[in-house]
């Protein structure tokens, strides 16, 4: 049976998750992951030429996998549209058993080399969040509606690490929160819109919100680039 370097990616990752609790996503835990595996040190660097970073994206793309298949086998119909939402957001915390090695891919990505890799992997949550659930919005939209989850996201990951409620009840309650705190500024803007007196405050950020539109698929993981309107 042939071993495909993802099939090896994927068996340095469950190796790594043994040491990651107690020396983190770090050299250390990335040789002894590879002595575990059996795999040639060689080998290990060529899938890994960041070693322990790119293990850690790993294990953060095995969460929104998860998370995608949950998102396809549950029943979201019947939900309106933020509770859809809230539901991927609490399925992509859930994906994941393990907490320790969420805290210590925080505490990874927070260092200074690292934090665009970061920044980069909650954006790609998020645009699946919004893709899976069919949305279709261009221009300014497409960056607005990433943006705002990425940091309903990012504060609701950081109050589910220090949560000890019984079923995270109150991380969830959290989430609500944040996310209603969104819905309002959502409607606050639309009431913006729609009054003459107040309308024309937003002529130029609408003028310039016109002038980008979503990407491509071949750069939608770029965050922040603004395609211009050709």
């Amino acid at each position: 049976m042939t071993v495909t370097y993802e099939d090896a990616k994927q068996q340095l990752l469950d190796a790594m998750l043994g040491h990651v609790p107690f020396d983190g996503w770090s050299e250390t835990s990335f040789r002894e992951a590879i002595v575990d595996t059996g795999l040639e040190d060689g080998l290990a660097r060529a899938i890994c030429p960041r070693g322990a970073v790119d293990l850690a994206l790993a294990f953060h793309a095995r969460g929104d996998a998860e998370m995608l298949r949950r998102i396809e086998a549950e029943d979201l119909s019947g939900l309106k549209f933020r509770d859809k939402i809230a539901a991927a957001v609490r399925f992509r915390l859930q994906a994941v058993s393990d907490k320790e090695a969420v805290r210590r891919g925080v505490t990874l990505f927070a260092l200074p080399m690292h934090a665009a890799d970061g920044a980069k992997a909650v954006w790609g949550t998020c645009d699946h969040i919004w893709t899976a659930l069919g949305d279709t919005s261009e221009d300014v939209n497409w960056y607005s509606k990433r943006a705002t989850l990425s940091a309903v996201y990012s504060s609701t990951l950081l109050y589910w690490l220090g949560d000890d409620s019984p079923d995270h009840q109150a991380t969830w309650e959290f989430l609500d929160r944040r996310i209603e705190g969104v819905m309002q500024f959502e409607k606050l803007k639309a009431q913006v819109n729609g009054n003459p007196l107040l309308k024309p405050f937003l002529a130029v950020p609408n003028w310039l919100a016109g002038q980008v539109k979503a990407p491509s698929k071949m750069n939608a993981d770029l965050p922040g680039s603004l395609t211009p309107r050709k």
